[in-house]
């Protein structure tokens, strides 16, 4: 084999894997976005739980988001994003005793999750087709795995939230979420 087949081989499963990594990632975000769609108020803002419905979805937007990204010196938060907390991502670690930020953010509306969901699945096609997915690095130094496996993190991450909430949903509201294998744009 030559290097012109051998490249148009690399391309064409390059090309492959970027189609499914978009696939995966609007199928996860259509489930968690029905989950958010679907959601009444009352478990919306319900403080039953340790971590609110409001807390788990904007958590897995906030990191699709970053993690979408080439690094997080480049990451650029959402509009309403509300930095002057301890714990932007909305999911309380411990406080820090030194500071004097609030542990969290104000609660997000359910409006303005599914506004920052939206952005999130508009920057999915774009993200995928600019990104370095041969690279052996993540990009976040923190996340010692090639940039491939990084994204196949980031969507089972957001499978894993919208697994709890549609959970939570069930438990409270009797409410289910359709499954989604694949998503096309």
């Amino acid at each position: 084999m030559n290097n012109v087949e051998n490249s148009d081989q690399v391309n064409v499963a390059e090309g492959a894997i970027r189609t499914i990594l978009k696939s995966q990632y609007h199928a996860s975000l259509a489930m968690l976005g029905e989950a958010i769609e679907k959601c009444p108020e009352d478990v919306w803002f319900s403080e039953k739980h340790v971590n609110a419905f409001w807390q788990i979805a904007y958590h897995t937007l906030f990191f699709t988001h970053f993690y979408l990204g080439v690094d997080s010196e480049s990451f650029q938060p959402w509009r309403e994003h509300q930095a002057d907390v301890q714990h932007q991502d909305g999911i309380a670690g411990p406080p820090d005793p030194e500071s004097t930020l609030p542990l969290l953010p104000d609660p997000y509306t359910k409006a303005q999750v599914l506004d920052y969901w939206k952005i999130c699945d508009n920057l999915v096609d774009d993200a995928i087709d600019a990104m370095e997915i041969n690279s052996a690095e993540s990009g976040f130094y923190w996340y010692k795995v090639p940039k491939l496996e990084h994204q196949l993190i980031n969507i089972r991450h957001i499978q894993h939230g919208a697994a709890q909430l549609a959970d939570r949903l069930r438990a409270e509201a009797n409410v289910g979420i359709s499954w989604a294998g694949a998503r096309r744009k």
